[in-house]
């Protein structure tokens, strides 16, 4: 039977490598606990270049209107995520409220 302390090793180290992987991603550690141990992450806002945008629109004919509003309006906002390791030891992450 495993110890207490080799368990919490290696939910550690299970929570650093899913932070690793998602710092990699562009996000950035806004508040970090490892004794629980849980993360807030944060990914900054895109800006979109809408003359950019527009131009290919014009040159598609509209059909770059899809991807132009979803680049807005989805692709282009902050994110905040939380990641968390339950007293299962199982790994998971939630998003966050934006106010």
């Amino acid at each position: 039977m495993e110890t207490n302390s080799t368990i919490m090793e290696e939910n550690l180290m299970k929570f650093s490598s899913i932070l690793a992987s998602k710092t990699s991603n562009g996000f950035v550690v806004v508040e970090r606990n490892d004794k629980l141990p849980y993360a807030v992450l944060l990914k900054k806002k895109k800006k979109v270049d809408h003359f950019f945008n527009f131009v290919i629109f014009c040159a598609t004919l509209g059909l770059w209107s899809i991807a132009w509003i979803y680049i807005t309006q989805v692709s282009s906002k902050a994110k905040k995520i939380l990641i968390a390791i339950d007293e299962d030891g199982n790994p998971f992450e939630e998003k966050c409220y934006m106010g």
